[in-house]
């Protein structure tokens, strides 16, 4: 039961993070494609190179690549092995871990 519940709730939590980019300008659309392609031009173009990783149950693996200028991009690797872009920018900064309700967190 538990991993249900789990898996249920990765799955909603994917639908409402992709609901709000419908309403984004076509210009912003999400990237997918092979994932040593994808993390082969954010090297080349932008020098970015991960800086971690989390897996969301068994539904995704998220990546952060970063480069050291501060741009910044969020890539998510699915079950069959696509790869998608979901956010990028600019200004990343590092900062320690700390526990929420902590001063910083």
């Amino acid at each position: 039961m538990a991993r249900a519940f789990s898996f249920r709730w990765i799955k909603l939590a994917a639908v409402g993070a992709l609901m709000p980019l419908s309403a984004v300008p076509a210009r912003a659309q999400v990237i997918c494609g092979g994932h040593d392609y994808l993390v082969t031009r954010l090297a080349e173009a932008f020098e970015e190179k991960r800086l971690g990783y989390g897996v969301a149950g068994q539904a995704a693996i998220f990546e952060v690549f970063v480069s050291a200028s501060g741009t910044w991009t969020i890539l998510m690797t699915d079950v069959k092995g696509q790869s998608c872009i979901l956010a990028a920018g600019e200004g990343w900064e590092d900062t320690l871990a700390t526990a929420v309700g902590q001063p910083g967190g």
